[in-house]
């Protein structure tokens, strides 16, 4: 299993796709520890690197659904996850989040947001809508490449950098949520709800 993780891995750096970087993994990994996830929900499959290392912590009879738009990543996905023997763990839901998310009617234990930054404030409606009493929502790249904390205002990245500190403001303000911004990689949000509610 780590030596088929780690050729992925390397696969993925090869060729420029975006997976979770080691040191936001160890902390998402500690965050899984503690929760025992049944289900989790992913947006953002890639190659299913991320999914792979989730399985590893769900209960026995738990299951990951996970959202890829990208024909060739999910082919790619497929083949990791089949490989693997987790198939039957691991659901990639082929199309655009903003469609499928409406349509899952799934609570989740926890809910990893690693898409497309434009669209994170929707991901986060659609996450809280589904997420468990106990669950945690994990939004990975909230500071991206620091401009986020920054005054940056390039026009290329602008709505990303928009929308993501649009995320920031909604999981730190909202009254229901704690949340914390960690400095893990590309910035980690880890949101749950507040004790009691």
């Amino acid at each position: 299993m780590k030596e088929k993780l780690n050729k992925i891995k390397e696969e993925a750096l090869k060729e420029h796709i975006p997976i979770i970087m080691d040191d936001t993994l160890e902390v998402v990994d500690k965050i899984l520890k503690q929760i025992k996830p049944k289900k989790i929900l992913e947006i953002g499959t890639a190659v299913g690197y991320s999914a792979i290392c989730f399985s590893e912590y769900l209960e026995a009879d738990g299951i990951i659904d996970t959202i890829e738009r990208d024909e060739e990543r999910v082919k790619e996905a497929i083949k990791n996850i089949t490989e693997l023997g987790l198939d039957k763990k691991i659901n990639i839901l082929q199309g655009d989040a903003v469609e499928i998310l409406p349509t899952l009617q799934n609570k989740y234990d926890m809910v990893f947001i690693d898409a497309a930054k434009g669209k994170y404030p929707f991901f986060l409606q659609q996450a809280l809508r589904m997420l468990n009493k106990t669950g945690v929502i994990l939004a990975d790249n909230v500071l991206y490449k620091g401009y986020v904390m920054s005054d940056y205002n390039k026009h290329k990245q602008r709505t990303a950098v928009r929308n993501l500190r649009e995320y920031i403001a909604e999981v730190t303000q909202n009254p229901e949520l704690e949340t914390e911004i960690l400095e893990v990689g590309d910035g980690l949000a880890v949101s749950k709800w507040k004790k009691g509610m």
